[in-house]
């Protein structure tokens, strides 16, 4: 259980720091905030995975695929973040 959560823990840091490289602009996010990015990012990497794929985690827990996945999921969350900041700032 606990090599489990470390491992969530990496790939949502990884996950994470490689969003913020890609996305442009600047982000105020913490290293917790990025890490919580990233995990975020693996349930939406995930879930689109499995729609347009198919597949399951029967594989293995630690693939390739799956970081990739999680550093789009992270991206997409990153983005609807920006959005949701930008879009609350110009209504105040």
């Amino acid at each position: 259980m606990l090599g489990l959560i470390i491992t969530i823990l990496i790939v949502g840091a990884i996950a994470g720091f490689v969003a913020r490289l890609l996305v442009p602009g600047r982000q105020d996010l913490s290293i917790v905030a990025t890490i919580v990015l990233g995990i975020i990012g693996s349930f939406i990497g995930g879930m689109l995975g499995y729609l347009l794929f198919h597949k399951d985690a029967d594989d293995g827990f630690f693939q390739p695929a799956g970081i990739i996945g999680s550093i789009i999921g992270a991206v997409i969350a990153l983005l609807i973040w920006q959005w949701s900041k930008r879009r609350n700032s110009s209504h105040a």
